[in-house]
Parts: structure tokens; C-alpha cells; sequence
């Protein structure tokens, strides 16, 4: 694993999720939409509804308004959303992964175009990050109590395709290859261990630190490309200070 801010990260979405919680709900009904009419409204078959569901659960999305998503993804009137990619640098060389969800791909093209352009940034090719990011499946779950054993829980974890075991004082971070994440994801829910998220991200194979002034920027640009509707996730690598986590949370 890269040494970049990953838990920043994770604690960065926990704060913008309670600031904006209407649009969180939105990316995930989007979210459950797509996998529904991919796989099916069952999530004991459908792996990506599944995670979706999970990802609804941990921002505490009402049960009725996920009923109500998969009830709408399974109907011929719901909305075609298209999944799409763009890739380009932010200040200061900082690599920004944007994936999004629309039903209006001159809408967001436009949007994203504009997002960097205003910031200080620009969009690349489709690909051209590839090198930059590996593609991994992360859990975070809330520590128990008592304290798991952490030695049998890293041994239990591995055994079910974990390539890596953090604990903190309040969470555990699971990381697992792409192709391991369906198996780990049964592990942890076999497990009963309340999870704060679980989903495959793309994490830096190299990072890129810089001072208060030219983060800031950085993260203006991912503030505005975070708060568009159709875009569901922003990925960077930019690296983070104990001292810029702590302004962020603040």
C-alpha cells in the first residue's frame, strides 16, 4: 500500500457525508438503480446491490427510501444512467479519477470540463491514470467491544482474501484485491461487525504532498467535482499532513 492519507480520506467522506446527506442518498439511489436493472431487485444474487445497500445502511438511508430505489430501478420508467470515467490533473500535478452516473453525458462532460478549467486543472484521456492507481476493495468497520483479537481477526481476514489488516482505535481498514472483494465481503457480514463502508477504490500507487495554500486548491477542486450530481466518486493522490487532516475535520 501507498503511504497516502487513505484514512483521511475515509474520515473526509464520514464529514462531507453529514454536510450533505440529500446528496449522498442521491448518488446511492443512482447507485442501486443501475445495479438493479443490471442484476436484478434480489441482493443475495446481486453482489453490486448488495454493496449498494450496504453503502445506503452506512450513511443511515431510511429502509423505506431503499425499498423504494429498488422498487423504482426495477420499473421501465426509471431512469438510464450510464456509467462513465474522466481523468486529469489538478494543481501542482495532482492526479484526480472522477467516476460518474448520468442520464445526460453532454451535461456531465460539460460539467467536469468546467470543474477542472475553473480550478486550476485539466481533464487528460480516458486511461491515461491507469498507471497511477490500483484498483482495491476497502472495508471499514467500527471496532468491537470487547476489542477484537487482532492476530485471529488479521489471520480470519487473510484467509478470506485480505492482502492487508489496520486497526485504529475505533476501526478496522480491510484491503483485498479487486477479484477478492464478493468472498471478503461475505466474511465480514458473516461476522456481524457493523460497517462504515465497503467498496472498491482506487487507491494511489504514488502520492503527492503539498503545502496548506496549494492543497487547498487541490481540494476546492475535488469539493466541486464531489458536490455534482452525476459524479458518484473522486479519487487523487494527493497526500495529506496530520495538520491538513486535522483542518479538514474541522
Amino acid at each position: 500500500m501507498s503511504g497516502h492519507s487513505k484514512w483521511s480520506t475515509i474520515k473526509r467522506k464520514k464529514g462531507a457525508l453529514d454536510a450533505k446527506r440529500s446528496k449522498i442518498f442521491t448518488k446511492i439511489i443512482k447507485e442501486i438503480s443501475v445495479a438493479v436493472r443490471e442484476s436484478g431487485p434480489d441482493p443475495d444474487g446481486n453482489p453490486r446491490l448488495r454493496l449498494a445497500i450496504q453503502s445506503a445502511k452506512a450513511a443511515n438511508m431510511p429502509k423505506e427510501n431503499m425499498e423504494r430505489a429498488i422498487k423504482k430501478g426495477s420499473g421501465a420508467d426509471d431512469a438510464h444512467y450510464t456509467e462513465i470515467t474522466y481523468e486529469g490533473y489538478a494543481n501542482h500535478g495532482v492526479a484526480v479519477y472522477v467516476e460518474c452516473l448520468t442520464d445526460n453525458l453532454n451535461r456531465t462532460v460539460a460539467s467536469v470540463r468546467s470543474a477542472f478549467s475553473k480550478n486550476g486543472g485539466a481533464l487528460g484521456t480516458n486511461g491515461s491514470l491507469d498507471f497511477l492507481f490500483d484498483r482495491k476493495g476497502v472495508f471499514v468497520v467500527k471496532q468491537t467491544q470487547p476489542p477484537l483479537d487482532e492476530e485471529e481477526f488479521t489471520f480470519e481476514m487473510i484467509d478470506a482474501g485480505a492482502e492487508e489488516v489496520i486497526f485504529e482505535e475505533e476501526y478496522i481498514t480491510i484491503y483485498c484485491a479487486m477479484e477478492d472483494f464478493g468472498a471478503l465481503q461475505k466474511m465480514v457480514e458473516s461476522l456481524h461487525l457493523e460497517v462504515e463502508t465497503a467498496e472498491l477504490q482506487r487507491l494511489p500507487k504514488t502520492t503527492v504532498a503539498l503545502d496548506d495554500e496549494a492543497a487547498k486548491k487541490v481540494l476546492k477542486l475535488i469539493d466541486v467535482l464531489e458536490d455534482d450530481d452525476d459524479v458518484q466518486k473522486v479519487y487523487h493522490n494527493l497526500e495529506l499532513n496530520q495538520e491538513q487532516m486535522a483542518n479538514l475535520e474541522m
